[in-house]
């Protein structure tokens, strides 16, 4: 299988965790978003700390790498905040969409930083992937009248930058389960004071299900993490879209959510778009 596929493959397994992980989130009811988003992040460092020791790794960091670990999970734990904020204050479609804008910025900090160029049929496909996503989410006209969308978008700019930061550690030979668990240790060190100061008592019901999106995220963070290792962000990027298929289909057998005739559109596109990628990528290269 070739690196390019087996990112596509690795995006799209991210796609689908971390659709079950807002499945989960939304389940575990009314808690305070930065403590949902410490159940995300302890749990995925656990689940990394026992593959490291598992697989005998050193989980000691070279001093080169650490700029660009701290970068990264800066920038994530930005992203993480800003996207549970935004899901909190805003319609949950317009929080999505915005939330969607991380794939361009990958590709925008990818070419600037990692001198990746992307050419014209991934460029389209990112474009019409994005329209896609326009017709499931449905945004509201007024979207960026208030602080709670901007802070969204500065989630999605967050999460672009650190994506673009695991694509620059996966070439400089950093193994994913110790980026997950350097990332995800250092956002849950990072609102351990909030959560000391504010924690909120919850029920049985609710720790279980916030464990299950912890295992999800983690999931979905080592997925993220091969897939730009395997490939460039121009590459894969637009497969990232998956996941409003995946949380539509979640959303009807979990929560009895039926998807309206422009969300079908939508998924229609995505997916053609994804396959006409795929294969024109694949001829390309031959």
């Amino acid at each position: 299988m070739s690196q390019i596929r087996k990112g596509m493959f690795c995006i799209m397994g991210s796609a689908f965790f971390f659709s079950l992980m807002n499945i989960f989130v939304r389940l575990s009811g009314d808690i305070p978003s930065i403590q949902k988003s410490f159940f995300r992040n302890i749990v995925a460092a656990l689940f990394a700390l026992i593959i490291l020791l598992k697989n005998k790794e050193d989980i000691s960091y070279e001093k080169k790498d650490l700029p660009m670990l701290i970068l990264r999970s800066t920038f994530g734990t930005l992203g993480i905040l800003c996207n549970f904020y935004a899901v909190d204050h805003l319609v949950v479609s317009d929080a999505s969409m915005l939330n969607k804008l991380s794939p361009f910025f990958v590709i925008v900090f990818s070419s600037l930083f990692l001198k990746e160029k992307a050419n014209n049929v991934q460029k389209i496909s990112v474009f019409i992937a994005f329209l896609g996503a326009l017709f499931v989410i449905k945004p509201s006209a007024d979207f960026l009248s208030n602080a709670a969308s901007l802070i969204a978008i500065l989630g999605a700019l967050g999460a672009g930058i650190a994506y673009t930061c695991v694509r620059q550690l996966g070439k400089q030979g950093v193994a994913g389960p110790k980026i997950v668990f350097f990332f995800s240790t250092f956002s849950s060190v990072v609102v351990l004071p909030w959560i000391v100061l504010n924690y909120t008592p919850m029920s049985t019901v609710q720790v279980v299900t916030l464990l299950l999106a912890g295992l999800s995220a983690a999931g979905g963070q080592f997925c993220i993490t091969f897939a730009y290792k395997f490939a460039p962000a121009k590459e894969i990027s637009v497969y990232d879209y998956t996941q409003i298929v995946f949380s539509a289909a979640l959303g009807f057998f979990v929560l009895g959510q039926i998807p309206d005739i422009w969300s079908v559109v939508g998924y229609t596109i995505i997916t053609g778009v994804g396959v006409w990628s795929f294969f024109r990528q694949k001829k390309m290269s031959s």
